[in-house]
């Protein structure tokens, strides 16, 4: 007993005194200390680490499904140029020459993504507990591409109200945005074709499609082209001469306005005589004053020469906007493409297939849709009621075809009538996309042709 009472009383005094108890603590926590600081600077470099390498990998991967959805690479280029874009950002980052790498590449066609993983060694500062001081950091990135080819009609303002800068700006604006969308892709194997309708007055639709598909009205005469079977006589008698190549809207069979995007090869009964038939040719109207020079061009990927067209435009006539809508939904209609091949300008639209083919239309004016001829009495530019009617149902027959419609308004100021065309013939926005834009300055209206660019790539992903 007197020895335990001798531990006790040991312990005792030792419990009491205080002196180096301060040392003796610091001993014991300070390599605690050490191994958390060690564990908290590796956590540090390891999730840095995995932080650069994901956004590497994700710019990866983002940038070749965008080129794989313009078209500017194929499939067989895509793993070179995601290996090479990830190791020359990750070189001059956080990574060492051998230590990154790209460890798979998949390009699903069904599901239309490109999926990578890339890896990389990380020498750690604080190895622990005699474990090598490497360590392998894995992720993995995936991002949408569209094989989806595209067709976009861009109808463009060339009437005398875009004198000056406002026409230097458009042919700016449109010049940018025939190099966003087709500038970048492989020329041998388009994925994007744009066709051009500048408008006024009408539609010069050029002399090879005026010869296949316009009929020009004679004054006090058939307002219908002749029927099948007329004698060269009759056609004589109740044709105009053809001065130029532009050309107005349709008449339906019953000589009102026609909406449709029927082909001019459609064959209806003739109003005259309903016992004949005659081929749905597009009416020049016999008042028609003025024939802008800009000329139609259909679909094509030619970047050069749509450019080309563009900085060639000048300016002249009142506003048929109308006209510029039904141009622009011909060169979207697959009925009008036997009619452009035989006229030699391409190979026309592809059939209506949503999951194959998205096709976009962008329509710009600077003012009020004022001319109208077919149906329409008195003076052809004093019909604004009636131009925007048709141009608004025009939009409604391409929107139910599933034609995805962009609308731009250039200096419109206090005009609500040409405002209110504009937002009623646009698409509907959705939370990511916006169709209608109104714009003041040349820089705008550059950014508006610009954002619908990106939309269209967008589009092509997401539908």
């Amino acid at each position: 007993m007197l020895g335990l009472a001798r531990v006790f009383s040991a312990a005792s005094r030792l419990w009491r005194d205080r002196r180096g108890n301060f040392a003796m603590m610091t001993g014991i926590v300070m390599p605690v200390l050490l191994v958390g600081t060690g564990f908290g600077v590796n956590i540090g470099q390891v999730t840095l680490t995995r932080a650069n390498l994901l956004a590497a990998l994700d710019a990866a991967v983002t940038s070749t499904a965008r080129d794989l959805t313009t078209g500017a690479i194929q499939e067989k280029d895509a793993r070179p140029l995601v290996e090479a874009f990830l190791i020359a950002n990750g070189l001059r980052a956080y990574a060492e020459d051998g230590r990154l790498k790209l460890d798979s590449l998949t390009i699903d066609r069904q599901a239309r993504t490109v999926s990578a993983q890339a890896s990389v060694l990380l020498d750690v500062a604080f190895p622990f507990f005699a474990s090598q001081n490497q360590q392998l950091i894995t992720t993995r990135s995936a991002a949408l591409y569209s094989d989806k080819r595209v067709e976009v009609a861009m109808m463009l303002d060339v009437t005398g109200s875009m004198s000056g800068s406002k026409i230097r700006d458009l042919k700016a604006a449109a010049t940018n945005a025939i190099d966003a969308l087709i500038g970048a892709q492989n020329p041998q194997n388009p994925r994007v074709r744009i066709a051009l309708i500048p408008y006024s007055d009408g539609v010069n639709v050029g002399s090879a499609l005026a010869n296949e598909t316009v009929f020009v009205e004679r004054e006090g005469r058939w307002d219908l082209p002749p029927p099948i079977g007329a004698s060269q006589a009759q056609i004589t008698a109740n044709t105009g001469a053809r001065t130029n190549n532009c050309a107005t809207e349709r008449r339906t069979e019953n000589l009102g306005v026609d909406y449709s995007d029927d082909g001019p090869d459609a064959r209806r009964t003739w109003y005259y005589d309903k016992s004949k038939k005659y081929y749905a040719k597009v009416n020049r109207d016999d008042r028609l004053k003025t024939c802008v020079r800009a000329v139609l061009r259909p679909l094509t990927a030619d970047a050069a020469l749509l450019k080309q067209q563009i900085q060639g435009f000048s300016i002249d006539g009142y506003t048929g906007g109308a006209i510029g809508i039904q141009w622009t939904y011909y060169m979207l209609s697959p009925n009008w493409r036997a009619a452009i091949r035989r006229a030699d300008l391409g190979d026309g639209p592809e059939d209506h297939d949503p999951r194959e083919v998205a096709k976009i239309a962008i329509l710009m004016t600077d003012g009020d849709f004022n001319t109208a001829h077919a149906d329409a009495v008195g003076d052809v530019q004093n019909q604004k009621s009636k131009s925007r009617a048709n141009a608004e149902a025009l939009c409604r027959r391409m929107k139910d075809d599933g034609i995805e419609i962009f609308t731009i308004g250039f200096g419109l100021g206090n005009n609500q009538n040409a405002r209110r065309i504009m937002q009623n013939c646009a698409s509907s926005d959705t939370n990511a996309l916006k169709h209608y834009f109104e714009t003041s300055t040349g820089s705008e209206l550059n950014e508006a042709f610009m954002t619908i660019a990106r939309n269209i790539e967008a589009l092509a992903l997401t539908q």
